[in-house]
């Protein structure tokens, strides 16, 4: 429901920020990396995540997308919820996270407070495959795209293709490309698509 939420920091702590977005004050869980990542100055920005259950709605806060979607990522793993999400990226770095899960080090995910042997396991199975298809680096920046091909990659990622199959697909549309000159992100993908 909310992108981000943009203001003033009138308190923080290691467990949740209070931003003034006009006139509004809103409570937001964070976690501590997020926490060791908050600007010294007044004005804070916050990409969020709103959790609504029955008896309340709760928002948590991450310093940048990459962690919101780490998190979006973690807790859509069966039993674990926001907080249990935000206790893992407050034991260890979004990265640490994402190269344990994909490397499958069962070991590293056991380490972090309230992650027992199964639920390791469990993170391990359901995500490893995802992270791996996706490409560690789509979680830990914001895509920034310079090319056209680029972006046209990270929709067909977004859209349940593998990282390889997609390059491969529009390196043979790039073939083509150069005869009928520069095609736009649209064509690309359209392209693309007929070829996988």
């Amino acid at each position: 429901m909310y992108a981000y939420i943009d203001g003033k920091l009138v308190f923080k702590c290691a467990a949740y920020v209070i931003i003034d977005a006009g006139g509004i004050g809103y409570h937001i869980n964070i976690s501590l990396n997020t926490y060791s990542k908050l600007p010294g100055t007044e004005r804070c920005k916050l990409y969020t995540w709103l959790h609504v259950k029955e008896d309340a709605h709760t928002l948590y806060g991450f310093s940048d997308e990459g962690e919101r979607r780490l998190f979006l990522h973690l807790i859509s793993v069966s039993g674990i919820g926001p907080g249990t999400g935000r206790m893992i990226l407050s034991s260890i770095t979004p990265e640490e996270i994402q190269v344990a899960i994909v490397k499958g080090d069962l070991s590293q995910i056991k380490k972090i407070k309230g992650i027992g042997p199964k639920t390791a396991q469990r993170l391990i199975l359901e995500l490893q495959d995802k992270l791996k298809k996706e490409g560690i680096e789509t979680l830990t920046d914001i895509p920034q795209y310079n090319t056209a091909k680029e972006e046209a990659l990270s929709a067909l990622v977004m859209l349940g293709f593998s990282k390889n199959v997609a390059e491969k697909a529009l390196d043979n549309v790039s073939q083509t490309q150069k005869e009928q000159g520069n095609l736009s992100v649209e064509q690309l993908i359209k392209s693309a698509l007929k070829n996988l």
